[in-house]
């Protein structure tokens, strides 16, 4: 019995702190709680992303499962990469007995505090994942020098 009442301690912990965690961001959405954007037409949320550098680029992904690829925009102005779209809503007729996918418009700001290629930007969609490569600028780019022996 003890374990259960432990149990039960922690999860109600990890509830609050979850509770908590999203009042102080106040970015976060949760999909489950609020079953959508809830007729919230100018609702736009946060895009998440995996993000990674390698020797000469960034590279960004992002699920957006059944977005068609043509209707995300990305820009790059100065040093932020927007990426815009929108999750399809079903037909106002089905009757839902659970929804908890997202529907609406997404968006993501990426700054990029280091030169990059802007010109370079490469965007590829495959299985509902958004990939983008970023350059990085040739000054930023790791060099190798090579000892000279006299």
């Amino acid at each position: 019995m003890r374990t259960n009442s432990y149990n039960q301690m922690v999860r109600d912990f990890v509830n609050m702190t979850d509770a908590m965690n999203r009042a102080a961001s106040g970015r976060t959405y949760d999909y489950v709680r609020n079953g959508g954007n809830n007729g919230e037409a100018s609702r736009v949320v946060r895009l998440p992303i995996d993000a990674y550098s390698t020797d000469d680029a960034f590279v960004l992904n992002a699920y957006v499962p059944g977005v068609n690829p043509e209707d995300v925009e990305i820009t790059f102005e100065g040093e932020e990469l927007t990426i815009r779209g929108k999750f399809e809503a079903q037909p106002e007729e089905v009757n839902f007995i659970k929804r908890e996918l997202y529907h609406g418009a997404f968006e993501r700001k990426v700054n990029f505090n280091v030169p990059v290629n802007g010109d370079a930007i490469a965007a590829t969609y495959s299985n509902g994942v958004l990939s983008l490569r970023v350059p990085k600028a040739e000054e930023i780019k790791p060099k190798q020098i090579r000892v000279q022996v006299k």
